[in-house]
């Protein structure tokens, strides 16, 4: 027996009956021969992480843009943070893991420059140029299906495909023929919730990092989720597996007031003050800028520009544009008599 069959005969027997089995998963769009010591779901997982893409999310912003400490969250630590805790409750669950992981490695593959600031800029900007929109779910599907490998993409599930597509609440029905409401699979329902258990508590631990707002200054009820950081979390996933017993993955209905009332309290206090609204006409200007100077090159039209612009760094952004638009003095001569 491979290696590669053991697990699967491991997941069988102990996987709980919601879980998906990679043994029974819907397989590639491009068939493929199976890895004698990798499920597919762990085959998947491995692509993602040795992806550009990637590896470009270290210098994408998260929420506070080009922070210069070196604690603050990037796109890339946004994401291992929500593995992490995907990981914890697909286990406590006993769902599948490596599903999990696969799709939180995945989920903001897509995701621009300069975080939802850079994201509303594009979506702008696609939709004037005869595009449907844009959001970084839909993108981060088109990445692993097209954009990675010159063109070739990752082939990777169908689970982890459809799980990265469904990962945000806000997402919207951009490809017909997918329920984006209705995750496919429980483990896409996991990372759903670890994407805001992680965004909602890391942005707030920034924020005070920051000092755009104090420890006391936070509700009462967000103060009984957690006073730290960790204690946050902790309180939030031991909820979450406590109420997730009747075949759906939920927060008690007192967790749920109060983690309305932390995200209104980060859309008031934080997001509206980070360097968020400071900033946001000057990404205006940049994305803007570097959107027309790359359509006038012609680059295959507005669909490719949006694929080339999403795909930047922050930092990348801000260079080219310097290139494209900042005068570069001539140097002095040197005359010798």
């Amino acid at each position: 027996m491979l290696i590669r069959e053991r697990w699967e005969e491991v997941e069988r027997n102990i996987l709980s009956a919601r879980a998906c089995l990679s043994s029974a998963s819907k397989g590639r769009e491009r068939e493929e021969m199976p890895c004698p010591v990798r499920t597919c779901f762990q085959r998947d997982r491995d692509r993602i992480i040795h992806s550009k893409s990637f590896r470009r999310l270290k210098y994408k912003t998260q929420v506070l843009m080009l922070p210069e400490g070196d604690h603050y969250r990037t796109r890339l630590t946004h994401t291992l943070e929500v593995s992490q805790i995907a990981r914890t409750i697909a286990r406590a669950l006993r769902l599948n893991e490596d599903l999990a992981e696969a799709i939180a490695l995945g989920h903001d593959l897509g995701h621009t420059p300069f975080g939802h600031m850079g994201e509303k800029v594009l979506d702008k900007l696609a939709k004037a140029n005869g595009l449907g929109g844009f959001h970084h779910a839909a993108q981060s599907l088109r990445v692993v299906d097209f954009l990675e490998k010159d063109g070739k993409g990752l082939n990777l599930t169908w689970e982890v495909r459809m799980g990265i597509l469904q990962h945000s609440k806000g997402q919207v029905d951009v490809r017909s023929g997918f329920n984006l409401s209705e995750p496919s699979t429980m483990e896409a329902w996991a990372v759903r919730v670890a994407d805001s258990v992680a965004y909602l508590n890391h942005d707030l631990d920034d924020a005070v990092r920051a000092g755009i707002v104090r420890n006391c200054d936070l509700p009462p009820e967000v103060i009984e989720i957690g006073r730290t950081h960790s204690e946050r979390i902790n309180s939030l996933i031991m909820d979450l597996i406590s109420n997730s017993a009747d075949g759906a993955i939920k927060f008690s209905s007192a967790m749920l007031a109060s983690i309305e009332i932390l995200r209104l309290f980060l859309n008031e206090r934080v997001y509206s003050q980070a360097n968020a609204q400071i900033e946001d006409f000057r990404v205006e200007h940049v994305l803007s800028a570097l959107f027309n100077y790359e359509i006038r090159k012609n680059r295959g039209g507005a669909r490719s520009v949006v694929d080339f612009i999403s795909g930047m760094t922050d930092r990348y952004a801000l260079q080219l544009f310097q290139e494209v638009y900042v005068p570069t003095p001539w140097p002095q001569n040197r005359i010798s008599d």
